[in-house]
């Protein structure tokens, strides 16, 4: 599942050079107090496990559902965006985000981890995901892009998706293991 919306988060126009600061303070964000949907409140009631990235988001995320986690990691945390050193344009702070993301893919990093590290933390993550299941469901609480390349180490390695509600916050998808 993907955590509530962070609360505080500046949509004016920057440049890529100000996205630094974006990105730092997004980091640092708790979410909003808006209620969580039903559909979240009733997928994270079915999990036996709970396990959530360390990112502020993330745990608030966690506690607005009425959960504790019994896993806290940081191999759950968002693949992080790099930045760039222009002061032009100045774009919304999604619009960059959706360029930064694009450069890192093709292979811009910065001072960030690299697409090929973090594919390997996405492998490191689904093995502990499908080790955690081994006590019951398990409900991870974590981020949009992060929690895509754990699913799809996790189809790799033989789960099936069989619900998905989008990409928005709150949005979740189920995998059941079905074999390699």
């Amino acid at each position: 599942m993907r955590h509530g919306q962070p609360k505080g988060v500046n949509v004016d126009k920057v440049s890529a050079l100000e996205m630094k600061d974006w990105i730092e303070h997004y980091n640092r964000s708790e979410i909003t107090q808006q209620p969580v949907p039903n559909a979240s409140l009733r997928l994270a009631a079915s999990a036996t496990v709970i396990a959530s990235s360390n990112a502020p988001r993330a745990l608030t995320s966690v506690q607005a559902l009425g959960l504790k986690p019994v896993r806290v990691d940081a191999i759950f945390c968002e693949a992080q965006l790099p930045f760039g050193h222009w002061k032009r344009p100045r774009l919304s702070p999604f619009t960059w985000a959706f360029i930064l993301r694009i450069l890192w893919l093709c292979g811009y990093s910065g001072d960030v981890e690299p697409a090929n590290t973090v594919r390997m933390r996405a492998r490191k993550a689904a093995e502990l995901l499908q080790s955690l299941s081994s006590e019951g469901s398990v409900l991870l609480l974590g981020h949009g892009f992060m929690n895509q390349m754990i699913a799809k180490q996790l189809v790799k390695d033989g789960w099936v998706r069989h619900q998905r509600n989008g990409s928005q916050y709150w949005s979740a998808a189920v995998y059941r293991y079905v074999g390699v």
